[in-house]
């Protein structure tokens, strides 16, 4: 799977879980910005 295609069901499972808990929202925005500097540095981590 392309990284193009990952992103954007991060993106979906992040703003579901903030919209259910509010208070995740930091924690959410924060792991969203790990994952997605990780599979900006390392493209060829994910080879699914």
């Amino acid at each position: 799977m392309e990284i193009i295609a990952v992103q954007p069901l991060v993106a979906l499972v992040a703003g579901i879980l903030i919209l259910i808990v509010p208070r995740l929202l930091n924690i959410i925005v924060a792991v969203y910005l790990i994952v997605v500097g990780l599979m900006g540095l390392f493209p060829d981590l994910i080879n699914i």
